[in-house]
């Protein structure tokens, strides 16, 4: 069945149908580039921002898993140094910082984990 053989109702109804598909389409690729936006910022800056959207919509509508992994992703490769970073001790008294443990000259180990 050709388009030209389409009523004038029909030819209306698929008219609004595609521009309403191609809006929302519009409207969920600008949804998704403001989420990888936002989740490319600072922990609690996102934390900030999610804690305003309303329930699971994010993870039923939006790629939000696919988005969270290339996002947070960065672009340390196998082999490179550690980023320097700054850890308060145990007891609190004092500030350790990686660059100062490195610069003795002796191996540093990182272990990220819960001991919990």
């Amino acid at each position: 069945m050709g388009f030209d053989r389409l009523t004038e109702k029909s030819k209306t109804v698929l008219k609004r149908t595609v521009t309403t598909l191609c809006v929302i389409g519009v409207l969920w690729t600008i949804a998704s580039a403001e989420l990888y936006r936002v989740m490319r910022r600072p922990p609690e800056q996102f934390a900030g921002v999610m804690a305003h959207i309303p329930g699971p919509i994010p993870f039923l509508v939006l790629p939000f898993e696919t988005l969270w992994l290339r996002a947070r992703s960065g672009a340390l490769q196998v082999g490179d140094a550690a980023p320097d970073f700054s850890l308060a001790k145990l007891d609190k008294t004092d500030r350790v910082r990686l660059s100062s443990l490195s610069a003795q000259g002796r191996p540093v180990v990182l272990i990220f984990g819960s001991y919990t």
